[in-house]
């Protein structure tokens, strides 16, 4: 029988990074192109990963007191034309219908950028008293954002998948509160899930949340030193709630307007932890994101095939329900093929069975981040096996804030800013908030700021703005972006 060739990646990460990428989310049967520019197909592994995330942070939501709900897809467009500030940030993006069959709309409705105005003319109405309040809602959907020239699959599509967070507070201070209650979920899925760390902080007012009174962003960075956007959090004060009046009487009896905040988590964090993760033998998966999490590969000849396809399905059987199991059984293909197979897919563990292991009682293990082998004997091996997926993911976490980590020069020369951001990394530097210095920095280096950390702002006392020279406000992330 003739085998199929093996699918190899021909680029190299360190090399050529943008085909690299291309090839592994193909290769490996991630996702796949359609035949709309810029919007890809999710495949079973990709769509696993998405729904475990999804529901990893629903769990989190709910044990926080927030709802799940839904809100169409499709929203008027006076709705939009409300608020100004919001709809110019959005309007280069919108998609419209403007048909149903042959027959135009009498209005055209855009399909969702995003659900402030659509949610809040329903909130208006919901909202009357003080008891209405909190109003916590999520929604988990699709949107579509169609105003780029360079589509890349996960980390820049033209629709994704996301959760809407959409709140509303009495007060300012319960709606501040929630800021950190929010970023603090991010965080815990990004790192028990994706392995991914992240550098939380402040937006500048320039890169905010069109309509919001102050953005806060988790930050990545990618494995050339450019920075690109993880989940975010909106404090949107009283904006919204003026423009769609949504109103409340409160326990004094006056009407006031209340409080509001937003938040999202995007498929862009798969591309992300492909990007992070992934090496020249293709996907590293996470364990909790994985759809197999181990492989088993038995190896045997005609003669003792029934005897050692047999010791396989016991293993299975014994590893099932605790772990995503999977017996690679095909004759069709070689053992050496199926390693390879089960590498570009990123699996975390593999198992080798075959004659030697049954005689010994034991099997041969490969990790797939670290390429190592070593053997397990069979007794506790299911432990054994839970505990390797648990160090995986912890190592995984590791060595991507290793790479996060070492990529942040701490800076405060205009001279020192260009040279990090040139040779690709974050210029972690002081500024004295005007926004003509952010400009004329990405004028000059093409390096525009990621956020303000919270773990940098002590940094900046006593500090000169590395542009102007003047004293600085705070200390900022300056690099090229995705």
């Amino acid at each position: 029988m003739v085998e199929e060739k093996k699918r190899m990646l021909t680029a190299k990460k360190e090399e050529n990074f943008s085909e690299w990428y291309s090839q592994v989310i193909i290769n490996s049967e991630f996702a796949d192109y359609s035949a709309v520019s810029g919007v890809i197909v999710f495949r079973p592994m990709a769509y696993f990963a998405w729904d475990s995330i999804k529901n990893a942070t629903s769990k989190l939501f709910r044990e926080n007191g927030i709802q799940d709900v839904y809100f169409p897809l499709f929203i008027p467009e006076r709705f939009l034309e409300k608020e100004k500030e919001h709809v110019e940030g959005f309007s280069p993006e919108v998609a419209w219908v403007t048909h149903a069959g042959k027959s135009e709309l009498d209005e055209r409705l855009a399909v969702r950028p995003t659900s402030e105005t659509i949610m809040y003319d329903s909130y208006a109405r919901w909202i009357r008293s003080w008891r209405d309040l909190p109003m916590r809602y999520n929604q988990w959907n699709n949107v579509v954002r169609w105003e780029f020239k360079h589509p890349t699959p996960f980390l820049r599509s033209r629709e994704f998948l996301w959760n809407e967070g959409h709140t509303v507070f009495a007060t300012e201070e319960e709606a501040n509160a929630e800021r950190d209650v929010i970023l603090g979920i991010y965080g815990k899925i990004l790192k028990e899930y994706l392995a991914l760390p992240g550098i939380p902080g402040r937006k500048t007012d320039k890169e905010k949340f069109a309509g919001a009174l102050a953005s806060y962003s988790i930050e990545h960075i990618m494995p050339d030193g450019w920075v690109i956007q993880g989940p975010d959090f909106h404090n949107d004060g009283q904006n919204f709630a003026k423009v769609f009046d949504i109103k409340f009487i409160d326990k004094d009896n006056t009407e006031k307007y209340p409080y509001q905040n937003t938040f999202a988590i995007s498929t862009r964090e798969l591309g992300v932890m492909i990007a992070v993760h992934g090496d020249n033998h293709g996907l590293v998966m996470p364990p909790k994101l994985a759809l197999i999490q181990v492989v088993i590969v038995p190896i045997y000849k005609d003669s003792n095939k029934s005897r050692i396809l047999e010791a396989a399905t016991k293993l299975k059987d014994l590893l099932s329900g605790a772990i995503r199991v999977y017996v690679d059984d095909r004759d069709s293909y070689s053992p050496g093929w199926k390693f390879n197979e089960w590498e570009l897919k990123g699996v975390p563990i593999r198992i080798e069975l075959g004659e030697k292991e049954i005689l010994e009682n034991k099997v041969t293990v490969a990790r797939r981040d670290t390429m190592e082998k070593s053997t397990l004997g069979m007794e506790g091996i299911k432990e054994e096996l839970l505990a390797m997926l648990d160090e995986i993911n912890e190592r995984m976490y590791e060595k991507a804030k290793a790479l996060m980590l070492g990529h942040i020069h701490k800076v405060e020369k205009f001279e020192e800013l260009k040279e990090a951001v040139a040779k690709g990394g974050v210029a972690r530097a002081p500024w004295c908030g005007k926004q003509e210095c952010e400009d004329r920095i990405k004028e000059e280096t093409g390096a525009k700021t990621a956020n303000m950390p919270f773990e940098a702002q002590d940094y900046a006392t006593g500090k000169k703005c590395v542009y102007c020279g003047e004293a600085a406000r705070a200390i900022v992330d300056f690099a090229r972006s995705y």
